[in-house]
């Protein structure tokens, strides 16, 4: 049966040569816009590119602002901040997630609370979430909600859209707004991604994007805050600019700033790649639909975008029937030149994170042991 996918794969993709995870396609302006933006000079933070490429993401997902960062954790870091995180906070979050989000976290001084995923989204579980705070949790006579045990604030909430399905976006904001907890979305995986019809990263008043170069659209390193709060995305700009006051030869900062700004020359791929962006969404959900029929004709399940979300599907994924499966279609694919990935270890699982407050994680950890990543490059 393994050798029948990676011949499958192989078919896909029309070639016997190694086959990535996910490889960046530029198939638009990305050559022209790179030459005008050295011819230009302006290859640093300041440039046009900068401004466009802001406008372009901005207007795409719906959100009145959008802020070019150096990455995509940077951005999650800054917008921690901006959500009014103290050193010392506790911070809901997943265990089933990149790294990034615990970091980020850790960043801004915040605890991270590891609470369980769902199965059908892989992602945050408001259900799980809801138990957890009711029963330990408590609303100070300040409005902020409290952990009952350790005395600490729980100030955010960071689910992330796990291979750019959304979580159950919705519930987790009316559950977040009943316990006036901030909602930062790690959309880091999913533009391109909705839930019922409005895009990810716009539901809480932060979201994130990551322009790594293996996601959907790359501009090699980068990332992108996302709001609807017009000053939020003042400040954001102005603190990943070192907090430096505009002035023609003083330099005068305000504050703590960071030095978190994405350059114009890497702003230029982007713009490029957003052209492409709703063709690579609907190739990626073109390459989803076979692999489903595929998968599902030998039995094996393929994961399907949940309940009301349109997914970018952007890293394609199927679920073994237990570990050793999982171990040996992973060291089969990966010695036929088919790169194949496990999903990532739980953050619980790691030395930095063990011993941080967790719920129970039983599908995390069912999840953990089963899924698989296939390549999922846009077929051209």
């Amino acid at each position: 049966m393994f050798n029948k996918i990676v011949q499958y794969i192989r078919d896909i993709y029309s070639t016997n040569e190694f086959i990535p995870l996910h490889a960046p396609r530029f198939i638009g302006n990305e050559k022209k816009n790179l030459a005008e933006c050295i011819d230009s000079t302006f290859v640093s933070s300041v440039g046009k590119f900068v401004d466009e490429f802001e406008v372009l993401v901005a207007k795409y997902c719906g959100a009145k602002k959008a802020v070019v960062i150096v990455n995509g954790t940077e951005a999650l870091h800054l917008s921690l901040l901006l959500s009014g995180v103290k050193r010392g906070d506790e911070i809901i979050t997943q265990p089933l997630t990149f790294i990034a989000t615990a970091n980020a976290i850790s960043y801004a001084g915040g605890e991270p609370v590891f609470i369980d995923v769902d199965k059908e989204t892989m992602g945050l579980s408001p259900s799980k979430m809801e138990q957890f705070l009711i029963e330990n949790s408590e609303i100070r006579d300040d409005g902020y909600t409290y952990n009952k045990k350790t005395g600490k604030r729980i100030s955010a909430c960071v689910p992330m859209h796990t291979f750019g399905h959304s979580v159950k976006i919705i519930e987790l904001a009316s559950l977040c707004k009943k316990f006036n907890i901030e909602l930062i979305e790690d959309a880091a995986e999913s533009l391109g991604s909705k839930y019922n019809g409005q895009h990810t990263g716009t539901f809480g008043k932060i979201g994130i994007i990551s322009f790594n170069g293996n996601k959907i659209i790359t501009t090699g390193g980068g990332g992108m805050i996302l709001t609807n709060d017009e000053e939020i995305g003042k400040t954001a700009k102005h603190l990943s600019t070192q907090a430096k006051i505009s002035h023609p030869w003083e330099f005068e900062h305000d504050s703590i700033g960071y030095n978190y700004r994405m350059p114009n020359i890497n702003a230029a791929i982007g713009c490029a790649q957003m052209e492409k962006l709703d063709f690579f969404v609907e190739k990626k959900r073109w390459l989803a639909d076979h692999y489903f029929e595929f998968f599902n004709s030998l039995g094996i399940q393929f994961f399907l975008e949940p309940d009301h979300c349109h997914s970018n599907y952007w890293l394609n994924a199927i679920i073994c029937n237990n570990l050793k499966e999982r171990e040996e279609f992973l060291k089969f694919t990966n010695d036929n030149k088919v790169m194949t990935r496990p999903i990532w270890k739980l953050m619980t699982e790691l030395p930095m994170f063990h011993n941080c407050l967790k719920g129970d994680l039983s599908n995390a950890y069912w999840l953990a042991d089963r899924v698989v990543n296939i390549p999922s490059s846009v077929v051209l």
